[in-house]
């Protein structure tokens, strides 16, 4: 299985796990890297989802020049898939973009050897491939940078979202960060209530403690209380200078609050006290509530393309919540005592990845 996929100049093989360090290095410096690259989380989702990684690498005269991380996907309600990379808004391929038709080609193979019938590329090198489709316009990307101080950076606001800012911190709520039990129990807790309100089950909670062990000091949680009761909790990745909120969410309280607001704000706060330079607040997609929310943060839209091919002509798996054929299966869950979504949710939505 780790024989080249094709003679050439350029080689492409499967890295073995003799090649961690070598990845660790090239995704620390490739321009274009995302925290989805990174071997960490990689190892976090195959510990806590069962997804295997594959990692394919294109080498010139025994130099790694590009790469393409991706994850088997399987589920029983959602069939296989081979995506780069799971539980991401990113990954695709890093380095050289001259790589990227023999990473793709390899790609295509190994998700046929693995069975899987659906290729997703989450951002990259696209390819030129007519047997791709190409997504362009279906999601946007936010970052902007941070200020110089708290107060240039409540400043940088627009008015009205900044107002809404001033409100929510009138309201005398503590913020929280951390990584410990505590801030996990508070965060799982929030984070899960938030998921089911919105209609869509809750990620396995295995799957943020093995984020938050393998990202050590490159993650952590920031969390808003009110009368000493969790309202609204982001987990956060940092990466090379940004920092991004992840996992994030508030409940039905937090509206009233203003609390995602005090959150987002504490968090680009935290991030330059932290050292960082840029906030990357995620992708959305176009024209949801999201999307709008950003924008009114001050942040420019970017749109991101994504790949999908499959194979011998078969559909693609649909997991976009906003897709017609779950609208009745997310008022249905909007409706779940909490306790029971918690439990059912982390089996489907690991095979959302």
């Amino acid at each position: 299985m780790n024989a080249p996929f094709r003679p050439s100049l350029m080689q492409v093989r499967l890295a073995d796990p003799g090649d961690r360090g070598a990845i660790a290095r090239f995704v620390a410096e490739a321009e274009g890297a995302t925290p989805f690259h990174r071997p960490e989380w990689l190892e976090a989702v195959t510990r806590a989802a069962g997804h295997p990684a594959h990692v394919l690498l294109a080498e010139r005269g025994g130099s790694l020049s590009a790469l393409l991380p991706c994850h088997a996907v399987h589920s029983p309600l959602f069939g296989r898939a081979l995506v780069s990379s799971g539980f991401a808004v990113g990954g695709g391929v890093l380095g050289d973009a001259d790589a990227a038709p023999a990473l793709l080609a390899a790609a295509c193979e190994l998700a046929r050897r693995l069975s899987c019938p659906t290729l997703e590329v989450r951002g990259g090198v696209m390819p030129e491939d007519g047997a791709w489709h190409i997504k362009q316009d279906s999601h946007a990307g936010f970052v902007a940078p941070l200020a110089a101080d708290d107060e240039a950076q409540l400043t940088w606001i627009p008015r009205k979202q900044r107002a809404e800012v001033r409100k929510g911190l009138a309201n005398a709520m503590a913020v929280r960060t951390g990584r410990g039990a505590e801030d996990r129990d508070l965060h799982y807790a929030v984070y899960a209530e938030s998921v089911r309100n919105l209609g869509t089950p809750v990620f396995p909670r295995a799957l943020f403690e093995a984020v938050l062990d393998a990202f050590g000091e490159d993650a952590d949680i920031l969390t808003v209380l009110h009368e000493g009761r969790a309202v609204a909790s982001v987990l956060s990745l940092y990466h090379r200078g940004a920092v991004m909120p992840y996992w994030g969410g508030g409940v039905n309280a937090a509206r009233g609050l203003r609390a995602n607001d005090v959150m987002y704000y504490a968090l680009m706060c935290h991030a330059r006290a932290r050292g960082c330079d840029r906030f990357d607040f995620g992708r959305s997609k176009t024209d949801t509530g999201a999307y709008h929310f950003k924008r009114n943060w001050g942040f420019a839209p970017q749109p991101l393309s994504y790949a999908v091919w499959t194979a011998d002509g078969a559909a693609p798996r649909d997991v976009n919540p906003l897709s017609p054929r779950y609208k009745a299966k997310i008022a249905l869950w909007q409706k779940l005592p909490l306790s029971l979504a918690n439990r059912i949710g982390p089996l489907i939505a690991q095979g959302l990845a």
